[in-house]
């Protein structure tokens, strides 16, 4: 995936695209993975990098949703456990099954989460993972060793998939290449093209080098997230929002804070919403909250209120309690949750909020996509481009996507091997480093992360800047960040080598991801 023959393939490309999608998230991505399976050529542009915003940002988990079994809402269960089930299938390099243990501090509260996860191990069908059952007190201190005891009666496990968000997006990416699509990374839609009031295609600019680029297309998706009100503003100047954002924030802790293979899972915290605490990557994550926000931005902040929040609840459920300055990073990601249609329940709360995804046609013909979940981008990409094909006349085909493989996927390395992320790909890194001894040392002694992984994010997985490689392609942002900070140096050196950088541009790189990076260690 080389971003240079990638513009030079837009280039040469005669006639409109089939598709021109705008925003590579999960979404975005997904869909450009669908369409370009079944045969159309298509077009992806990103403003930004690939899942820089809210799909770099989730809680890691691919699962049905135990809060809307309890909600009644069934089907979006039923559609999500489908979708776990394929996802751990087609990329089981990246996607695997993880225990969660929920606790029981009141005698009723066994059997209550115990019949319902039966029924949710019901309604996952063949495509489930392992059965849950009880547990008794002296099982989940076994399992949680950390996990407090006091009025502790016994609980429930059941199991869920987890992910590594950022790291499936660039697979996406990279399956979608394979499949002849077109996708680009820090190319931002700048206007929608247009005749006799239809749009045509897409003025957009490359960040890099200022460079303007028209790509003609028959239908055009916008799949950009908390930002599809912006792109459809573009189309009409006066059209209403229909996403309210939901901000989710993250504490990520050391794994001392709850060793062993499970997680816990709190069904419901003060504000109403499931609290997760979660090992991954060597770290422990806890989340998340649910705040509305008036003004999506690509860099979301934790707010004091929230970061209280769970610290406290921590706290409430761990023998350890964490102080600030055992927290390594904390990140906030915002859900684009769709406005109901019926009556704005005026309360201020997310909760009547949909979470289901939502397809709109403007009479411009400009198609959106937004809403919806990690855990379900394929069937969102598979409905989007449905519709597209109707729209953009150009041919009805299968979907194939229920059972294509994701890149990378080929090999499947021990979840020990800190390579584990790259599924096929480890023996590409491998060899760089094998080839350049030298690039196998780490970037950094409390990362995992070493120079030749660095090498293979810019020359086959399209890293443009240092935050690329720092944040998404490798996740060191997130699980340290004052050490990333430290990192941002010798990653800029390798970047600077690869890319030609000059001295001042590579300054300019590594003092703008450490002012980033600044924004996810807490204070205290």
């Amino acid at each position: 995936m080389n971003r240079e023959r990638l513009f030079t393939q837009l280039s040469s490309h005669t006639g409109p695209f089939d598709i021109a999608i705008i925003g590579g998230g999960a979404t975005g991505l997904g869909a450009a993975v669908d369409a370009a399976s079944r045969g159309h050529s298509v077009v992806l542009i990103e403003q930004s990098d690939f899942a820089k915003g809210t799909s770099s940002r989730s809680t890691k988990l691919v699962h049905g949703g135990v809060r809307y079994l309890k909600q009644g809402n069934v089907s979006l269960v039923l559609e999500a456990l489908r979708e776990r089930g394929l996802l751990v299938r087609n990329a089981p390099h990246l996607v695997h099954s993880l225990p969660f243990v929920i606790p029981s501090y009141h005698w009723w509260e066994g059997p209550f989460y115990g019949i319902g996860m039966k029924v949710y191990d019901t309604l996952a069908g063949q495509l489930g993972l392992q059965p849950s059952r009880y547990l008794s007190r002296e099982e989940i201190t076994d399992l949680l060793p950390t996990l407090e005891t006091e009025g502790l009666t016994g609980g429930v496990v059941y199991h869920d998939g987890q992910f590594d968000d950022a790291r499936l997006a660039i697979h996406l990416a990279r399956t979608a290449v394979n499949h002849g699509a077109i996708v680009l990374n820090h190319t931002r839609c700048r206007g929608l093209m247009k005749e006799n009031g239809h749009i045509i295609g897409v003025q957009a600019e490359c960040v890099e080098t200022g460079r303007q680029l028209e790509i003609r297309a028959k239908c055009v998706i916008n799949a950009t997230g908390v930002f599809v009100d912006d792109i459809r503003r573009m189309d009409e100047p006066k059209a209403q929002n229909i996403v309210a954002p939901s901000q989710g924030v993250h504490l990520v802790l050391p794994r001392e804070f709850l060793p062993g293979d499970s997680a816990i899972m709190i069904p419901k915290t003060d504000d109403g919403r499931v609290l997760f605490a979660v090992p991954w990557h060597g770290r422990v994550i806890i989340g998340t909250t649910d705040t509305p926000v008036d003004h999506p931005t690509l860099e979301p902040r934790a707010l004091p209120d929230e970061i209280s929040f769970l610290m406290q609840h921590a706290a409430r459920y761990l023998t350890r309690d964490p102080h600030p300055s055992d927290v390594l990073s904390i990140y906030a990601g915002l859900r684009p949750l769709v406005k109901m249609k019926e009556k704005d329940p005026g309360t201020g709360s997310t909760a009547a909020l949909s979470r289901d995804h939502t397809i709109l046609i403007a009479d411009s013909g400009l198609l959106t996509i937004t809403g919806g979940k990690w855990t379900t981008y394929r069937r969102m990409a598979e409905d989007v481009i449905d519709h597209a094909e109707m729209l953009g006349g150009f041919g009805m085909r299968h979907c194939i996507t229920p059972s294509l493989m994701i890149h990378g996927s080929a090999t499947v390395l021990p979840p020990h091997d800190p390579l584990a992320v790259y599924g096929s790909d480890a023996a590409e890194i491998r060899t760089l480093a094998a080839q350049h001894p030298e690039w196998a040392a780490k970037v950094h002694p409390r990362l995992d992360l070493t120079c030749a992984e660095v090498i293979f994010h810019v020359r086959h997985e399209m890293a443009r800047t240092v935050g690329d490689v720092l944040a998404r392609r490798s996740r060191s942002l997130l699980l340290d960040a004052q050490s990333s900070m430290s990192a941002a140096p010798r990653v800029g050196a390798l970047m600077a080598t690869e890319l030609h950088w000059d001295p001042e541009k590579t300054s300019h790189e590594i003092d703008r991801f450490q002012k980033l990076a600044c924004g996810y260690i807490l204070e205290g």
